[in-house]
């Protein structure tokens, strides 16, 4: 069947309508922005010049940090020059890449994620055996599968959406390419599209969830074994897991599961996991975490030492 695409380019209804509280918020997303560049960056230069990169919890940790400058990169920039810009507006195909790229980059971030919380559970769970099951040859096969799966994912989504008529209204209300917004403007029926989307996405999304928040469960169950001390690490390390995992999967359920056509606060619910969350997650690993900050003093007099030299 020929696909009728009369829209060349889409326009971004953005965030807020007021112009002084979009220069506000240019402002703001700017900081942001810099703050995840900075902490993220922070991370990958402590993780990968110290002996941390030797243990699979900070290995995961250093791809998790790349993956939220990449994440955030594809959709912060832009909207930042949008909320200075008079017009909002994208081509078709610079669209179907940003949708592309957010959800492959997104989809590998919550893999990553399954990685890490499978390496708690390992640590606390089979403790034995966990040099064995986790070695890098392993922690690289589940990095791997990361990228496969959130590739799959995202390459189903945009030859969903590549296959659908755009044939008039182009004002998308959001303020990056994403599947939902982009459905609204579709001039079919796509009551069959949505069920896709939502089993897609949203059940994906939540199957996911439910089974890190099991295994944080079974992970705490078997804490009660250990020491004082070792549960007091132990439960300073699940608890930042658990944060991110919260920031991240709680505003994606919000949005996923409920239908395209549903009035809801899609873009403003956006904004946690595409840039409070990424911006969180370097204070989150650090502030609560003795290791890491021993290593970032350490990693820190290191550089300034050789520079005075």
């Amino acid at each position: 069947m020929e696909i009728h695409n009369n829209v060349t380019e889409f326009i971004f209804m953005g965030l807020w309508g007021n112009r002084y509280i979009e220069l506000l918020l240019f402002f703001f997303f700017l900081l942001c922005y810099l703050a995840v560049l900075m902490g993220n960056f922070i991370i990958l230069l402590t993780i990968t010049c110290s002996h941390l990169i030797e243990q699979p919890m900070y290995y995961f940790l250093c791809h998790l940090s790349l993956m939220d400058v990449c994440y955030t990169s594809t959709v912060v920039p832009r909207l930042i020059r949008d909320l200075a810009a008079a017009r909002k507006n994208i081509s078709y195909g610079a669209c179907m890449i940003q949708l592309f790229t957010v959800h492959f980059l997104g989809g590998v971030e919550i893999f990553i994620l399954v990685c890490m919380a499978l390496d708690r559970y390992v640590a606390i769970v089979k403790p034995l055996h966990y040099m064995v099951i986790m070695n890098r040859k392993n922690c690289n096969l589940l990095i791997a599968m990361a990228w496969l799966l959130g590739f799959w994912h995202s390459i189903a989504l945009l030859l969903m959406v590549l296959s659908l008529p755009f044939c008039g209204p182009n004002q998308i209300n959001h303020y990056f390419c994403d599947v939902k917004p982009l459905l609204k403007l579709v001039c079919k029926d796509i009551h069959v599209v949505s069920i896709l989307v939502i089993a897609n996405q949203g059940m994906a999304v939540v199957s996911i969830f439910l089974v890190l928040v099991s295994s944080y469960i079974l992970i705490l169950y078997n804490l009660r074994a250990r020491s004082s001390a070792g549960r007091r690490k132990a439960l300073s390390t699940c608890s930042s897991h658990i944060m991110v995992v919260v920031l991240f999967f709680v505003p994606c359920i919000y949005i996923y599961v409920l239908p395209a056509g549903s009035e809801n606060k899609d873009k403003e619910m956006s904004v946690f996991y595409t840039v409070i969350a990424p911006m969180l997650n370097p204070l989150i690993y650090t502030l609560r975490n003795m290791e890491m900050k021993l290593a970032m003093r350490k990693t820190w007099s290191q550089l300034s030492h050789s520079e005075s030299q």
